[in-house]
């Protein structure tokens, strides 16, 4: 098993792709933390890895990934409890609702400012911090940039505003973790089942005014790859990847 041995920390891992990666996560051996805002739904993805099985213990450490005290207290409990950090999925995010530019509220363009852009900071500074100083030196970091990390979908200013700037945060983090053996990468992920995705078969606003149900794929096409990247030596680094459905309308977005 190729996290035997291993500590990782899956951000948002209450449901969705976070709890599928987690799941995938700790039957390849790591004992993951799990966080999110909402210990109930961390104690069942918990439960549902032991129930498939899964080798990896889990840890569940309720935290909102937005709020700075909260990740100080949550990366000195991996600190205290595990000694060492060796990978990091950045993943809780938010959306905002689907409005006009002109009409979006600010708080709601605030807090998906928050949780994604903001949160994978925090996250990405406070693995920094452990990373650096343990022995062996260094770590993985993957951040979830999403596909409108890409290509915006009608009326999503705040999402694709901050999904962009996770693809800065990436490259600045994959150049300045050199120093400390800190790979850095980031996954593009379109149209992953999910309940975040159930409205899509039905049919989502597309580019040109219109509706049009969209394909989705398994989650765990997204969970295999977070793994393929976790797996990754040292020496080697998936910056960017994009899992995407095969016939979701990314390329022709416009």
């Amino acid at each position: 098993m190729t996290g035997k041995g291993k500590i990782a920390l899956v951000t948002g891992a209450g449901s969705g792709i976070g709890r599928s990666v987690a799941i995938a996560m700790m039957k390849e051996g790591y004992a993951t933390v799990l966080t999110g805002r909402r210990k109930d739904a961390l104690e069942e993805t918990a439960k549902v890895a032991k129930d498939a099985g899964a080798s990896g213990e889990a840890f569940v450490q309720p935290a909102d990934v937005a709020n700075p005290a909260e990740v100080d207290a949550l990366f000195s409990a991996i600190k205290a409890k595990h000694g060492r950090l060796d990978v990091v999925f950045n993943n809780a995010g938010v959306n905002a609702p689907g409005v006009l530019l002109e009409d979006l509220q600010f708080a709601d363009w605030q807090n998906v400012v928050n949780v994604n852009l903001t949160g994978v900071f925090l996250c990405t500074q406070a693995a920094f911090r452990i990373m650096k100083e343990q022995s062996p030196q260094g770590g993985r970091i993957i951040n979830n940039g999403s596909i409108s990390a890409q290509a915006p979908r009608p009326n999503s200013i705040a999402y694709a505003a901050t999904k962009h700037a996770v693809t800065g945060v990436t490259k600045a983090a994959s150049l300045d973790g050199r120093k400390y053996n800190i790979a850095v990468g980031q996954i593009d992920i379109g149209n992953a089942a999910s309940n975040m995705t159930a409205a899509m078969l039905k049919g989502v606003p597309q580019a040109n005014g219109t509706l049009a149900p969209e394909p989705v794929m398994d989650v765990q096409n997204v969970a295999n790859a977070v793994v393929y990247m976790a797996s990754l030596p040292p020496e080697a680094n998936v910056l960017t990847m994009t899992v995407m459905a095969t016939t979701m309308p990314l390329v022709g977005r416009g």
